[in-house]
């Protein structure tokens, strides 16, 4: 059974979105900076702007490679702008209200075809839909079989990248207290496009999200979500630094001296970075965020989880970072456009206590 109460349970829901979509628009405006130009050049901006340490929206520098994304700097917030991140926590939705626990990589495959732009897909998701558009029946978004091994979408160079794991947190959100069918439903939906550490980077975070509890300490529900992924796992022992280096209270050095040759999109650094910050400033929305996307790397993606992840300890989000965006959630998604925070966050709820009344006692298949 749910552990929480019904308002309990929609406080979770709204405090996730709301760190989630905060998370998201604070590191926004320095992804491609930490892409293009490397973490450093994050500092030299932030130090710039009088930003340092990040601890609220990134301000902007006229001028700076930031400008082009100004629509989610700190003087021009009015909304949340659309983003990936966000892109995918909003089809997870639409995906479990449709088929609930029964999930599998096909109907994943096929929300994509129907709902996803590919130009609003990068990496991984963008190789395994060019994929899957060439070689499939043509009658497959329709309801007919796929006429290829849909396992092909995962070969591609992208495959343990960071994009799985931005699609799962909201597995996690919505089954409290069942953090295996979370990963369950994490790995079906990651291995579209993902193997290996980029499906088990998914799988940690929503087993962490459902883990994750008023009054409990994060390091336990990150032992707990751990137990959802090998522990011989490039992940396992990412997680393991993240955690040690916060519960030690060192900064990212030791991360970076070990994870840095990793692709600034690749998974396992990036999950270090995500429990580092969670697990450092679990009572300081606005530093574990802002370190999150002040690390560099991924900066939206880890912001957004972070942010996501931190709203489920029961403690409310900061409305420095709610109120520019006015409850307003953008997305590409096709035909779906704008979306009000409480008709989302009132979908959630509906959804979870749906899934939570069916997975006491739902034993999930592992599907391909």
């Amino acid at each position: 059974m749910c552990p929480l109460g019904a308002e309990a349970l929609k406080e979770r829901l709204l405090r996730a979105w709301q760190g989630r979509v905060s998370g998201c628009q604070l590191g926004k405006p320095l992804e491609v900076l930490s892409m293009k130009e490397g973490t450093e050049a994050v500092e030299s901006y932030l130090r710039k702007a009088e930003a340092w340490p990040l601890r609220d929206y990134v301000p902007l520098v006229s001028g700076s490679a930031v400008e082009p994304y100004s629509a989610s700097c700190k003087e021009k917030i009015c909304r949340s702008e659309p983003d990936d991140d966000i892109n995918y926590t909003v089809l997870a939705l639409l995906m479990l209200e449709k088929h609930g626990l029964e999930l599998s990589t096909i109907d994943v495959a096929r929300h994509w075809l129907l709902n996803l732009p590919i130009a609003s897909t990068w990496t991984a998701e963008r190789a395994a839909l060019a994929i899957l558009i060439t070689e499939m029946n043509d009658t497959f978004a329709q309801g007919d079989a796929p006429g290829f091994d849909l396992r092909r979408c995962s070969e591609n160079v992208y495959s343990e990248w960071i994009g799985a794991q931005i699609r799962a947190d909201l597995y996690g959100w919505v089954l409290p207290g069942r953090s295996r069918v979370a990963a369950q439903l994490a790995r079906q939906d990651a291995q579209l496009s993902h193997r290996g550490e980029g499906v088990y980077g998914a799988q940690f975070v929503a087993a962490l999200g459902s883990a994750i509890h008023p009054g409990e300490s994060i390091s336990r529900a990150v032992r707990l979500a751990l137990a959802e992924i090998p522990s011989s796992s490039a992940c396992a022992h990412a997680i393991e630094l993240g955690l040690n280096s916060a519960l030690q209270g060192k900064g990212l050095g030791k991360i970076r001296l070990e994870l840095g040759h990793y692709p600034v999109v690749h998974t396992v650094n990036n999950l270090a970075v995500v429990v580092w910050a969670l697990a450092s400033f679990p009572n300081d929305f606005a530093a574990a965020i802002g370190e999150a996307a002040a690390a560099g790397w991924d900066t939206d993606c880890n912001a957004a989880t972070v942010g996501g992840l931190w709203g489920l300890q029961g403690k409310p989000i900061p409305e420095l970072f709610t109120a520019p965006w006015a409850g307003k959630i953008m997305t590409d998604l096709s035909g779906q456009g704008e979306f009000r925070l409480e008709d989302i966050v009132e979908r959630s709820f509906r959804l979870s206590r749906g899934l939570l009344e069916k997975a006491v006692q739902f034993d999930l298949p592992q599907k391909e």
